[in-house]
């Protein structure tokens, strides 16, 4: 039934179109780099959630006709929200931003995985709606420069929209995501079709990971770090690996839902906003436009820190 509201929301944007012509042009050569780095892993560390998605990615990812990713139904819920009525409420208020000339440009959209205008508002997407908006927030509570940001950490980077977004920012940024190696992938398809930087090795611009190793724990300002509902749909046992490294960067962003699955990630973020009460001003804010979807209506929460 999800699938098919999904769909018929689509309709609404029935009359605006990409131009694929060169995307598809050179998409044989960026499906030929990524055969080479294809493996049918996607089990470790994830919620049996996760681990149907991956299967279904592998499958795409397989076919090497990834041009329209962004219109296949197990990639919208959950990666890409499309037409959805709570993403004009966050234009809206975007739009009555001191900032909106500076949100107004990172908001065009890329023509990459033919992505679906926002009906309302077809030079972007609901989903790039949505990222700049969560960074509103940010910048509303700690009047946060993001141009200053030198490095980001994100942790489970969807299909790369958070960080097509910074390189807009800043095009010299240093840029990690951590994610499982299948969403790496389809990372690498989406950021080297716009021309980036990217790859699996540190020397990269846009570094994609999938294995954690032992990060540093030194403090470094101007870095920020990103979750956006990723920690809160890992399980416990391997997202506090995770925690361990937040205290690094000088601002953090995490948004979550209630709960998930069988975690009530409502008392874990307030026990973690006690840990680092201490280090960070923290700010767990109620998200008072996304409320869920029809079939699952809960609350969600961004929690949001800057270093004392």
């Amino acid at each position: 039934m999800s699938s098919l509201l999904r769909k018929m929301s689509c309709l609404l944007s029935i009359f605006y179109f990409n131009n694929m012509s060169k995307i598809i042009s050179r998409d044989e050569a960026i499906t030929n780099i990524i055969k080479k780095k294809l493996k049918k892993s996607y089990k470790k560390n994830l919620k049996k959630t996760h681990v149907e998605f991956n299967k279904q990615l592998y499958s795409l990812l397989s076919k090497k006709k990834l041009y329209n990713f962004l219109r296949k139904s197990f990639i919208q819920k959950m990666f890409f929200v499309h037409n959805r009525f709570f993403i004009f409420k966050e234009l809206i208020k975007l739009k009555k931003d001191p900032n909106w000339k500076f949100y107004e440009k990172l908001l065009v959209e890329d023509n990459v995985g033919n992505p679906i205008r926002y009906f309302l508002y077809p030079k972007s997407s609901g989903n790039k709606i949505n990222h700049i908006y969560h960074l509103s927030i940010l910048n509303d509570y700690f009047k946060l420069n993001f141009k200053k940001i030198s490095y980001v950490f994100e942790f489970g980077g969807g299909y790369g929209c958070m960080a097509r977004i910074f390189s807009k920012i800043n095009s010299k940024i240093k840029y990690c995501i951590y994610d499982t190696e299948l969403v790496n992938i389809l990372q690498f398809y989406y950021l080297r079709h716009n021309n980036l930087n990217v790859g699996f090795r540190n020397k990269d611009q846009i570094i994609l990971k999938n294995k954690f190793l032992k990060y540093n724990s030194n403090y470094k300002k101007k870095t920020l770090f990103i979750a956006n509902w990723s920690l809160s749909e890992t399980p416990l046992n391997f997202r506090n690996k995770i925690i361990n490294i937040i205290n690094n960067y000088e601002y953090i962003m995490i948004c979550y839902q209630e709960t998930f699955e069988d975690i009530n990630n409502k008392n874990y973020f307030n026990n973690i906003k006690h840990k680092i009460k201490k280090k960070y001003n923290v700010k767990i804010i109620l998200n008072s436009f996304y409320k869920g979807n029809v079939f699952k209506t809960q609350r969600h929460y961004f929690f949001l820190a800057k270093r004392l």
